[in-house]
């Protein structure tokens, strides 16, 4: 019988910290364009990232549309909300809206395994 002397056993698997972020256009023909993933490291880390690209998606809007956004972007109550909806393990989303485009930007927790 072979065997390694050195050989230790691997570390169990340990759940991941941190949250998943993804921005996401949906189309009326049920196409879907992904605009942006990220891995955040804290609830707000992850918020940060939403803002960021909640401005990103405003600032390709018509004013109208991008009012909720705008919106959105000044509303602290509204921010520490999902700040404390991603701390307790939830999920949050916010969608935006055009004529013809559903953005749904979301954070949630990472899980799983390393």
């Amino acid at each position: 019988m072979v065997t390694n002397a050195g050989a230790r056993p691997l570390p169990a698997p340990t759940l991941s910290t941190g949250h998943w972020c993804e921005a996401a256009a949906h189309t009326p023909d049920s196409r879907t364009i992904w605009l942006n993933s990220h891995r955040a490291n804290s609830p707000r880390l992850a918020l940060r990232w939403m803002c960021a690209r909640v401005q990103d998606v405003t600032d390709q809007l018509d004013q109208p549309y991008a009012k909720p956004g705008h919106h959105w972007l000044t509303d602290e109550a509204e921010r520490e909300r999902a700040r404390t909806t991603l701390a307790h393990g939830q999920t949050y989303v916010l969608t935006l809206y055009d004529d013809t485009t559903r953005y749904v930007l979301s954070a949630r927790p990472a899980g799983g395994t390393r």
